[in-house]
């Protein structure tokens, strides 16, 4: 499993988007069950509260998750995408932490 955004990975045949909107030309593998909710992703782009971000982000969607469901249900294969820069704030690295931290695996950005 690997992380990646639109515009590098969007047209691998391996592609998943965890973004709560792909771009219109995507036509990729979408998994919502991971997407930030609206609110969050707005109030994020106010206040630049990463912290804030993150806790919300577990308690609205990873605590409901259980990390080797999803995992199997992505595929080991599978390249999570959203929309941010490699390096920049993304909850793509909140997902590959929480599933590294979880099942002992190493997820790496595509750069």
């Amino acid at each position: 499993m690997k992380t990646s955004n639109f515009r590098l990975s969007g047209n691998n045949p391996n592609a998943v988007s965890i973004a709560a909107r792909a771009p219109s030309w995507y036509k990729g593998r979408e998994y919502k069950k991971l997407a930030p909710k609206y609110w969050l992703l707005l109030k994020y782009k106010k206040d630049k509260d990463s912290n804030f971000y993150i806790t919300h982000y577990y308690e609205d969607i990873l605590n409901k998750l259980d990390p080797q469901k999803t995992f199997n249900e992505l595929g080991k294969d599978a390249i999570l995408l959203c929309w941010e820069k490699p390096g920049n704030f993304c909850h793509r690295h909140i997902v590959s932490q929480w599933l590294s931290k979880n099942l002992g695996i190493k997820i790496q950005e595509i750069v």
